[in-house]
């Protein structure tokens, strides 16, 4: 008969506590070496999709001049006189609509009629979520609400509206930048090259902002804009004013309407350069402020000049589009004076993004 093993009295040995917890130590540490660049990868997959919906938006902008052989405006508006409507003009996002596979929500737009009036208010496209407009990493990609309902989306990518001066009503003129109200600029328009002019940058949803303020232009003319965040917040928090901001997201409503035209909605302007700060203390509460001096098409004769912020979720930079259709991350450290000659179609610089 075949003898059988010999049986081991011994219990199997199991782990310790002390080793259990030196294992899971291990594990935790391994953990919080691996976390890091995890979070890197998906950040550099959110900078990546970023960066390619901002340059949809610029050959789409370039789509447009190619059927109309001009730029688009930022908004029309009758030299003169004020709109009849609050919100009376879409922006360049409503205009582009064709050229950015949306063309359902264009078949359905007036672009004659104010954005919330009806027919355009009835049809539900201001509710309509535009991808290419929201940046991945937005936090806030939500609708904004008015008297508790539903009203319109936000967006995360403002046009280049210019240096300071965007409009003035009383004579119809525009401003510097890449576009304006009644706006049809060609290529030949921008002398200092369109590989050299902003296009489009990041911006933030729901960005606290303070607009119809008393003009600025004695002190800050068109030619010599604020030149520090200091002097922008003091604007902002001169009287008389109409602050958009408050203690929740809701009331913070720049940035929150993308079928809209005017700078604090659809665009920004190079006054300061990328992310930075303004505070502004309102009720306690300290905010990070845009200023519209006067709301496009809100008066007749009160000229528009904006501090309007390029900002981004991404950390230390911003996503921003040249004329060119070209696509670039400029630091929050670029000098002021090389972001203002980028945001000039023709101010006769040479500067470069960097």
């Amino acid at each position: 008969m075949p003898r059988s093993a010999p049986h081991d009295p011994r219990p199997a040995r199991a782990f310790t506590l002390v080793e259990l917890l030196v294992v899971m130590a291990i594990i935790g540490m391994l953990v919080g070496l691996l976390l890091p660049a995890v979070q890197a990868a998906r950040e550099a997959a959110r900078r990546s999709s970023c960066q390619n919906k901002i340059r949809q938006l610029a050959l789409a902008v370039h789509s447009f001049e190619g059927a109309r052989r001009h730029f688009p405006p930022s908004m029309l508006h009758t030299p003169g006189t004020t709109f009849q409507s609050n919100n009376g003009s879409w922006g360049i996002l409503g205009r582009t609509l064709p050229f950015i596979e949306e063309a359902a929500a264009a078949v359905q737009v007036d672009l004659e009629k104010p954005w919330d009036q009806p027919p355009n208010s009835t049809t539900g496209v201001p509710l309509t979520r535009i991808p290419v407009s929201v940046c991945p990493s937005e936090p806030n990609d939500i609708p904004r609400l008015k008297n508790g309902l539903q009203y319109v989306r936000p967006l995360n990518y403002g046009f280049n509206f210019g240096t300071w001066l965007v409009y003035d009503p009383a004579t119809g003129s525009g401003g510097d930048g890449s576009f304006h109200p009644n706006s049809c600029l060609k290529a030949g328009a921008f002398v200092d090259g369109l590989s050299k002019t902003l296009c489009a940058a990041e911006v933030k949803a729901f960005t606290p902002y303070v607009r119809n303020a008393a003009d600025p232009g004695a002190a800050f003319p068109p030619s010599s804009p604020p030149g520090s965040a200091a002097q922008v917040a003091a604007l902002a928090g001169g009287s008389p004013s109409d602050p958009k901001l408050g203690p929740t997201t809701n009331d913070c409503t720049g940035h929150t309407e993308w079928p809209d035209g005017r700078v604090h909605h659809s665009g920004f302007t190079t006054v300061l350069p990328p992310n930075t700060r303004v505070p502004l203390t309102v009720a306690g509460i300290v905010h990070d402020v845009d200023y519209n001096s006067r709301q496009e098409g809100s008066s007749a004769t009160a000229r528009t000049f904006a501090a309007i912020t390029a900002r981004s979720y991404h950390r230390g930079l911003v996503g921003t589009a040249m004329m060119d259709g070209s696509v670039r991350s400029i630091g929050d450290d670029v000098a002021p004076e090389v972001w203002r000659a980028l945001g000039t179609r023709a101010g006769g610089e040479t500067a470069e993004a960097p």
